[in-house]
């Protein structure tokens, strides 16, 4: 990024990510390029949410079809493809379900929160290690410390557990608790997944005790791990799911679903969006799902997530490679996660540090089995560098 621009992106952008790594100008499938023409293998895909990659035709006709066609109506009225992408997601998740279309994953969060107050109970049980969002809400269901506290109060009862531990679950939960609230992989704590089983302790103490179980799939769903929802590898069925990232394949999006007689709990007055489900990012969201069938993305995406954690397994600096599908994450032996994200820069590889030992990739869906070989070859030739 030239001085040039960075002066310009200083003088009119707000400080809240710090100086970028680069000013990117083009994307193709796997791909982007900066201004200075330096191509880069896009492991990150805007961090789970290029699901399809860069401008895949499927994306750009309908997006296109629709802008010229209808772009925006608000909610005083329908349309079609915000009608047909709902009831296509909630034939994903094979239950009786209504959807709120948001804008993004925290309002997906947002909205679900308001749900679990309509039971009468204010308690949300949540792990620690989570990430569900920077809004005010979605920040007091946030773990990290240093997100939250220049923001308290925030609002909420909130009640932390650690994440995995299905006794600490167990000791939290009673008749008092509106909703837990977990995601089925924690994806900015690094790709951490959590015990066999574990899910399903979450299911059988909510059904217990009256409360709704709540799944955060913003980063984790629509296919990254090989199943349309990674709830699913564990048999259970939430109450409340969240969805962005991926859903609109570059194009912000999010969704709420409830499921059975949590579809019900929001009534007329109390939610409501001015862009969420417009025509436009519904017709997205249509296009990367029958993409993702068309061209059977979730078995590729197994088969080449199972391929780069086989290639990076075996490096001496890697202890464990976690996840599923196409989300991965490294477990480094020391914290060279930063200097390791800043050397696959340079070498042209786009991932993520994490955690300070921890790296994580989401490429696209589409990634293929001669990229993920050279992103082995890459990552593993960066975790010598930093290594010696």
């Amino acid at each position: 990024m030239t001085t040039t621009w960075t002066n310009r992106y200083e003088g009119a952008v707000m400080n809240t990510f710090g100086t970028p790594a680069r000013l990117l100008v083009r994307g193709e499938g796997a791909y982007v390029w900066d201004d200075a023409g330096t191509r880069y293998l896009d492991l990150l895909a805007g961090i789970a949410v290029n699901a399809l990659g860069h401008g895949h035709p499927a994306i750009v006709e309908a997006v296109t079809r629709q802008l010229t066609t209808l772009g925006h109506t608000s909610n005083f009225f329908a349309t079609e493809p915000q009608i047909a992408l709902a009831e296509k997601l909630v034939g994903l998740v094979g239950q009786d379900a209504r959807v709120f279309f948001a804008n993004s994953g925290a309002e997906a969060n947002e909205a679900a929160f308001k749900i679990t107050r309509r039971t009468g109970r204010t308690r949300i049980v949540v792990a620690e290690g989570s990430f569900h969002g920077r809004t005010m809400g979605a920040l007091a269901l946030t773990s990290k410390e240093a997100y939250r506290a220049p923001f308290e109060p925030l609002p909420g009862d909130v009640t932390w557990v650690p994440y995995g531990d299905a006794a600490a679950l167990e000791a939290a939960v009673d008749d008092t608790v509106a909703a837990v609230l977990l995601e089925p992989i924690q994806g900015e704590a690094g790709v951490v997944v959590p015990p066999e089983g574990y899910l399903q302790a979450a299911r059988d103490l909510t059904t217990r005790h009256g409360a709704l179980l709540w799944i955060d799939e913003v980063q984790t769903g629509m296919g990254r791990t090989g199943d349309w929802f990674a709830y699913s590898a564990s048999g259970i069925v939430p109450d409340l799911m969240t969805l962005a990232k991926g859903l609109g394949g570059g194009i912000p999006i999010g969704a709420c679903l409830a499921v059975g007689a949590a579809g019900s709990l929001l009534q007329p007055g109390n939610h409501g969006t001015t862009f969420g489900g417009n025509a436009v990012a519904t017709a997205a969201g249509l296009a990367v799902i029958a993409t993702i069938e068309r061209e059977d993305l979730l078995g590729h995406v197994t088969r080449v997530g199972d391929q780069l954690r086989r290639g990076l397994a075996d490096h001496p600096q890697v202890t464990d490679v976690t996840g599923r599908g196409l989300l991965v994450g490294i477990v480094l032996r020391e914290p060279v996660a930063a200097p390791a994200q800043k050397a696959a820069l340079a070498a042209g590889l786009i991932l993520n540090n994490a955690t300070p030992d921890r790296l994580r990739l989401a490429p696209p869906l589409i990634l293929s089995e001669d990229q993920a070989a050279d992103a082995v070859t890459g990552i593993r030739a960066v975790l010598d560098e930093v290594s010696a």
